[in-house]
């Protein structure tokens, strides 16, 4: 039976769409800006994730007892963010698909790319301080959330990206857990629900347990995607499967197998050739299972949603938005099932 997390994003996917392409329609009556900047964003925009991203954002409104509706703009100025987010990071990791499509610097250049994500970063506070509907103090609040998103992604970003230039891999099990933090579950989860609190007029306790919700959950979801990379059955078929192990990518996985003095160097040989080799990503699938970090990635994503979940029933919220975060939350986890 289908989750009914994957119910609600789908049916209200349409919808957000509609949204965040209005952003790249009939913005400008100059042919080139058209060819070169809003004609790219739009494509993109047209091949969307799950966008759980923004409707979370929405459900938290929701849930507080706020309407749907009233976050539309803070959920779409999250989704912008991804964009811009998933624009620069193919590029700095010299990737080539994304979302089972060629990235964006594949088929524009790296440059025009880039400017692409510039634009789509600017609409995170446009999409906000253009809401006619929020008030202005309501602005102020989301508008200081979604600044401390970026900073915070941007931090983890730094760390994922610095470790491999820097070839480290002297990494912690808590040196990955502040990164990924910083890089996933601050945008995936903590602010989406904390902005769509805030817009709902959710009580700080509301707003601090959803955001608490949201980091523990959202670093399940990024662990679970580590996961997926590695054994997804329907992600082995992606032309982009194991490219984590490829471009030697400090995952909680990868970081816990380093710790096994007795596989340790022939990891970082397999980590650091960038290689491609299907022999080779086996080969250390292989040593990720033998030193148990695959298993021990996965307990602890289900580790972080049992506490999410807790974290949840504590809180006094609509009973059926509340179901569906408890249903989010089994779904990130659930996802290599």
């Amino acid at each position: 039976m289908q989750s009914p997390f994957i119910d609600y994003l789908s049916r209200h996917m349409d919808e957000i769409n509609d949204r965040l392409v209005a952003f790249f329609v009939d913005q400008t009556d100059n042919a080139d800006i058209d060819t070169y900047l809003y004609a790219p964003l739009k494509r993109y925009t047209d091949n969307p994730g799950k966008r759980h991203r923004p409707l979370i954002c929405m459900l938290a409104a929701q849930a507080v007892g706020g309407d749907f509706h009233s976050a539309i703009s803070a959920a779409a100025a999250i989704e912008h963010f991804q964009t811009a987010a998933l624009i620069h990071d193919d590029i700095a990791d010299n990737g080539h698909m994304r979302r089972g499509m060629p990235c964006l610097h594949i088929t524009e250049g790296t440059g025009l790319a880039i400017n692409c994500g510039d634009y789509a970063l600017t609409l995170v506070t446009d999409a906000v301080l253009r809401d006619d509907a929020l008030e202005d103090s309501v602005k102020l609040r989301v508008l200081r959330e979604l600044v401390d998103m970026m900073q915070r992604t941007v931090e983890g970003q730094a760390l994922d990206l610095g470790w491999v230039r820097d070839r480290r891999f002297d990494l912690t099990v808590d040196d990955y857990l502040c990164m990924a933090t910083h890089k996933t579950a601050f945008y995936s989860g903590a602010i989406p629900l904390a902005c769509g609190a805030i817009i709902g007029g959710g009580t700080d306790e509301q707003v601090e347990a959803l955001r608490s919700f949201g980091l523990d959950t959202g670093l399940a979801f990024q662990i679970q995607d580590d996961l997926l990379n590695l054994i997804g059955e329907k992600e082995s078929k992606n032309k982009d499967f194991r490219s984590d192990i490829t471009e030697g990518k400090r995952t909680l996985v990868a970081v816990h197998a380093l710790g096994s003095p007795a596989h340790h160097d022939e990891l970082v040989s397999i980590l650091s050739s960038e290689t491609d080799d299907p022999a080779a990503l086996d080969r250390a699938v292989e040593i990720f299972e033998v030193c148990g970090s695959i298993e021990h990635a996965r307990a602890y994503a289900l580790e972080l949603t049992d506490r999410a979940k807790r974290t949840l029933a504590g809180v006094e919220l609509d009973p059926h938005c509340k179901d569906l975060l408890t249903a989010m939350a089994d779904f990130f986890v659930e996802r290599l099932s």
